[in-house]
Parts: C-alpha cells; structure tokens; sequence
C-alpha cells in the first residue's frame, strides 16, 4: 500500500510542477503594479502558456504575488493568505512598494516590504515594473517551486 500511495504522491507534485497556481495581492498600492501584473494575463503577454493559472483561492495557489505597500491593517490579511497556501510555496514580491515600501517607506502606516511580514523568495523591481520582468520573476517562481516539490 505505501508503494501505490508514494506512486499517486509522486505524480501529484509533477503534476502541481507541470501547472502551478497563483494567486495575486494587492496590498494598497497605486494599482500601478496591479495593471502590469493582470497585463500579464492578457493575450499580449500570456502568461498561461507557461503552465501558470491565476486562481481565486488561496487555498489551490502555489505562487503569491504581492504588490502594495504593507501597513499595519493590512499585515494580517497578508498573514492569512500566506497560511492558507499549501506548502510548498513561492512569494513574489512585485514593485518597489512590495518590496521596500517605496515612496511610502516613511509613512507612521507603513510596515515597509512584504519581507517583513512573511518570507519572500523572488523581487521584482520597479515603479511599476515592466510585464516582461513580472514574467520573468514568474518564471523563477515556477522553477523555485518545481525544486520545493522535487525536496519535499
């Protein structure tokens, strides 16, 4: 019975390798980022034809992206989203906001980056970054997360 079982476990994370999810947040940003990154999803840059799928839940993701400034209200939300993903699983933070705080940094509200809530594995510069680089800090998710997969 544990030679089927790791049989079906085997073929479940190649096939969550093969497609990975994600999941986007937007912490409060100038929505700057947050057009960049569903532009991704268009039929200009497709995204999908790399395999990775946009859900809805946060419970089916494998991949977080975060863009906006994280303060303290919220720091929580971003917390819950983190602990309802799977393991294992890839932060990418996209945007000076998320991963600094940005022109926001000084602000009393500002906690500063996505990194100083939850780990983040991947940054993606910029103000707001370009479709192409969200791509490719997608990309690199994809290839984290098929060696998460391959350890665990």
């Amino acid at each position: 019975m544990s030679l089927l079982s790791d049989c079906f476990k085997n073929i479940i994370a190649k096939s969550r390798a093969g497609s990975p999810w994600m999941v986007h947040l937007d912490c409060g940003s100038c929505n700057g980022c947050d057009i960049e990154t569903w532009a991704c999803l268009t039929p200009v840059y497709d995204l999908e034809r790399f395999g990775i799928i946009n859900a809805g839940n946060p419970k089916h993701a494998d991949i977080l992206l975060v863009t906006g400034t994280v303060n303290h209200r919220n720091r929580y939300v971003l917390e819950n989203i983190y602990d309802q993903m799977s393991s294992p699983k890839v932060v990418v933070s996209i945007g000076s906001c998320a991963n600094s705080g940005g022109i926001f940094k000084d602000c009393y509200n500002v906690l500063g980056g996505a990194d100083k809530v939850i780990p983040v594995d991947i940054y993606v510069p910029g103000c707001p970054p370009k479709p192409e680089s969200i791509i490719d800090g997608a990309l690199e998710a994809v290839q984290k997360f098929k060696l998460n997969q391959e350890e665990k």
